[in-house]
């Protein structure tokens, strides 16, 4: 079990840093705090369609992996506790 634990655990750590990244690169939708620190400069590096779908898909991809490594690593912290009791 602690093997499995240490392996979710490096995964959750590897896609929470990509997460950051993965977000940070998307557009943004303006109006918030990213015009207030200058956001409004990038309007002219605009990636294309394509990309910015594929971004997205791939940030939503990496969160819902990232959340089903937390789940899993609850649930073996979870089972484990409990087998070591008994």
């Amino acid at each position: 079990m602690d093997i499995l634990q240490d392996i979710l655990l490096v995964v959750i750590v590897l896609t929470s840093l990509l997460a950051v990244v993965l977000v940070l690169l998307n557009k943004g939708k303006g109006g918030g705090l990213s015009d207030m620190f200058g956001g409004g400069m990038t309007q002219s590096l605009n990636t294309s369609g394509v990309a910015q779908k594929n971004l997205v898909r791939l940030t939503t991809t990496v969160i819902i992996v990232w959340a089903l490594c937390i789940v899993g690593f609850a649930l073996t912290m979870r089972f484990a506790t409990t087998a070591a009791g008994v």
